[in-house]
């Protein structure tokens, strides 16, 4: 199964609101960047553990670790919890650049130094989001 079909099934297999907010979250972001690298991450260590919701990447960039090592990586990451969507914005060197530059706009989600979740898209203001997701696609290194 190649990474769309992955995609496509992750997003078919959620439940009703969740499936149809994904989709178009999903249609959004690669309206945004349409030549994006697609990532979808299964959420399992290379032991086959469960250690995270699977996910869904857009973009790429370049993770450099202290030891020089790097890894490639994606820049947003959109994936359904328990509660509802999380939105990850990766790279951000200033952990409280997310709440200072769209919590006031955002609405009603819970912002911390690289995710934004929130309960339903009807919960948040999807201008802002798609200019969060608009301004990290659009970055190439961290803040």
């Amino acid at each position: 199964m190649n990474v769309q079909e992955q995609i496509d099934k992750y997003i078919a297999d959620q439940l009703q609101p969740k499936r149809e907010e994904l989709q178009d979250l999903h249609r959004r972001i690669t309206g945004l960047a349409p030549h994006c690298k697609l990532w979808f991450l299964d959420g399992r260590n290379s032991e086959g553990k469960i250690v995270s919701n699977p996910n869904i990447g857009y973009g790429s960039r370049l993770i450099k670790y202290a030891n020089g090592e790097q890894k490639e990586f994606y820049q947003v990451g959109l994936s359904a919890n328990t509660v509802g969507i999380s939105v990850y914005i990766m790279g951000l060197d200033d952990k409280r650049y997310l709440s200072k530059t769209y919590g006031n706009r955002l609405g009603k989600a819970k912002i911390t130094g690289y995710c934004i979740k929130f309960k339903s898209v009807k919960d948040v203001d999807i201008g802002t989001l798609e200019e969060v997701i608009a301004n990290a696609m659009n970055a190439r290194n961290g803040r």
